[in-house]
């Protein structure tokens, strides 16, 4: 079975597909002067282009973690994943109160999905 990495770093491959599944790499908003429903956003919007980058899309993915800088931030996630969760198809999901690797990041997601 071959491995395909895409947008390969020194540490890390952003999007990696194996035997009929892909994995991305932690996904942030591209911009961290936002609140946590801006962040949500753009990280939500970063994943859809990675997943379709990848030849899949968000009512294939199988799993998703995220990672909160402080659970208080938990309703303003909550508010943007549900207009963005396809219908009939939400993942199994998992979210943890986080340090992040910067004060400014407010949240960050990985995903395993479906090709």
């Amino acid at each position: 079975m071959s491995i395909q990495r895409m947008h390969v770093e020194k540490r890390y491959s952003e999007v990696v597909i194996h035997n009929g599944t892909v994995y991305l790499a932690g996904q942030l908003a591209d911009d961290f002067d936002g609140d946590i429903r801006e962040q949500t956003r753009q990280t939500l919007a970063n994943i859809d282009r990675m997943l379709a980058e990848a030849g899949t899309d968000k009512s294939r993915i199988l799993s998703l973690t995220i990672f909160l800088r402080d659970m208080a931030d938990y309703d303003g996630l909550n508010a943007e994943y549900d207009a963005w969760v396809a219908d009939g198809a939400a993942p199994a999901r998992a979210c943890v109160e986080a340090r992040m690797y910067r004060p400014d990041v407010l949240v960050e997601m990985c995903v395993v999905a479906a090709l």
